[in-house]
């Protein structure tokens, strides 16, 4: 089957905009997780028969898109379900060197939109989208950021056991860190290589950077973040960015965040 052409921020943007307001998600069990990642992996290994094999068994599939930079295979469910369990995206051009992950991206506004453009600037990337408003469930079940037993969480963790480095995406109100456009973290880790060229490079961008290793940054610092965690459990490099709501809204901004995050990506090629 051929590549269906896509461009890709409005492809994941026409998926965020399906999230129902209300319900839409259900806790996947340990062997649904554990399929979903095991699925991601084989695609990582340029296995995507073996996926497609693996993942119908809980209702997904692999489907190849192409877009202007190459081809690229989107995991995903062959229905909607309504339980809220993501999507991935992975660059199949070459290895897999990072990912980019977006867990609230309904919930903090347009983040989806930046983890795709961010995605689309650098080669090598797996791109893990979220399925759910944060709030969709009860309690704090779809909360994936703060939640080990998600779909989102699996295939963190699977990328992480890999040893690929991560740049996860969030969103602040303007009027919650006034006099900052993103705030930048390595979350419970000592801030490393990466996560300082991130901040520098955002500076160069123009924008007003907070960096949590050096200044309280209003309760944004993603230290109790569950992939944050793993990756620094692993010693696996790990960049939190939070932005705020104007940086996500504005095209232009939003473009100047993901070049400089581009960055921080490419050099992880250079650098494997």
């Amino acid at each position: 089957m051929s590549a269906q052409p896509v461009d890709l921020a409005q492809h994941v943007q026409a998926f965020i905009r399906g999230f129902p307001m209300a319900d839409g998600y259900r806790v996947p069990d340990r062997a649904e997780r554990a399929a979903l990642a095991a699925g991601v992996l084989e695609v990582l290994d340029g296995r995507p028969e073996a996926a497609s094999g693996r993942l119908a068994a809980i209702g997904y599939t692999v489907r190849r898109l192409r877009r202007a930079t190459g081809e690229l295979a989107e995991v995903c469910e062959t229905a909607w379900t309504g339980r809220g369990w993501g999507r991935v995206y992975v660059d199949v051009t070459r290895p897999a060197h990072w990912s980019v992950q977006a867990p609230h991206p309904r919930s903090d506004l347009r983040t989806g939109l930046l983890a795709a453009e961010l995605f689309d600037r650098a080669p090598g990337g797996v791109l893990v989208l979220a399925g759910a408003l944060r709030t969709a469930g009860e309690g704090n079940c779809a909360d994936v950021a703060h939640r080990a037993d998600s779909a989102f969480n699996a295939v963190c963790d699977a990328l992480v056991a890999r040893g690929l480095p991560a740049i996860q995406v969030h969103g602040f109100a303007d009027a919650s860190a006034p006099g900052h456009d993103v705030v930048v973290s390595p979350g419970p880790a000592p801030p490393g290589d990466a996560v300082r060229r991130a901040a520098r490079l955002l500076d160069e961008k123009g924008f007003r950077v907070c960096r949590v290793w050096r200044e309280r940054c209003d309760g944004l610092e993603g230290t109790t973040n569950v992939q944050a965690r793993r990756a620094a459990a692993d010693g696996v490099p790990f960049v939190h960015v939070e932005n705020s709501f104007s940086v996500r809204h504005d095209p232009a901004a939003r473009g100047r965040a993901a070049d400089a995050l581009a960055e921080v990506a490419r050099s992880w090629l250079h650098e494997s």
